[in-house]
């Protein structure tokens, strides 16, 4: 490993601990793949949900991201089908692929020239990948592969985090709408803060609804209906 690997790898760790989760870890991640990958001239680092959808979390510019939605639009791609089942994908020449002929084609035609995926995670049919992208064919070689790994174990890490601070928001936001909904029964109805939680899980058990959707609703509309 060089000396300026060695430096950037180390940043990065350092970056993932002040970060504790933020976004722009994955943006300074990608930004550092594009610097030290041999080949690499764009980057994303994306989730694919439920094996059809591929959304770019962090990209480097439009070429990634257009890559990303080309995959959703054809059905098919790297993200979508073989880095399900390899922890790397490598495409040496998008004009000539015949993997996913569809997507290949429109991708060439965008300006992809070759591509590098690196599996992050896999969570039931969510996936997270590192993508690569050169306008060059045949651009990414052994060397590639091996930095590349490298840094995914740091983007896999970085993702985590965002994962995790993502989900503890999500919680904390659902809390307060229902908090929101239990004061406006504890005051319509004169009841304790358990009996108004209680006339919302009845709505949402009678009407097969999400609590946290209950809630919205009785709080944009002051009606609990159920």
């Amino acid at each position: 490993m060089t000396d300026g690997l060695a430096e950037a790898l180390a940043d990065l760790a350092r970056d993932l601990q002040r970060e504790h989760g933020s976004p722009a870890t994955l943006e300074k991640v990608v930004a550092s793949a594009i610097r030290m990958i041999p080949g690499a001239e764009e980057a994303s680092i994306s989730v694919v949900t439920g094996r059809t959808k591929v959304e770019s979390y962090a990209a480097s510019d439009e070429l990634p991201r257009a890559v990303d939605a080309l995959q959703t639009e054809t059905g098919e791609g790297p993200c979508l089908d073989s880095i399900y089942d390899h922890a790397t994908v490598s495409v040496p020449d998008m004009a000539s692929e015949q993997r996913w002929p569809k997507f290949a084609t429109r991708a060439a035609r965008a300006g992809a020239g070759s591509m590098l995926s690196f599996q992050l995670f896999v969570q039931e049919d969510n996936l997270g990948a590192m993508n690569l992208v050169s306008r060059r064919p045949h651009a990414f070689d052994a060397e590639s592969e091996h930095v590349g790994h490298l840094f995914a174990a740091h983007a896999a890490i970085a993702f985590s985090a965002v994962r995790q601070g993502e989900n503890m928001k999500v919680a904390l936001d659902s809390r307060n709408v229902i908090g929101q909904a239990q004061g406006i029964l504890m005051e319509r109805h004169g009841v304790s803060a358990d009996q108004a939680f209680s006339l919302l899980t009845t709505a949402s058990q009678h009407r097969n609804a999400k609590l946290r959707v209950v809630a919205e609703e009785l709080i944009r509309t002051r009606r609990l209906v159920g």
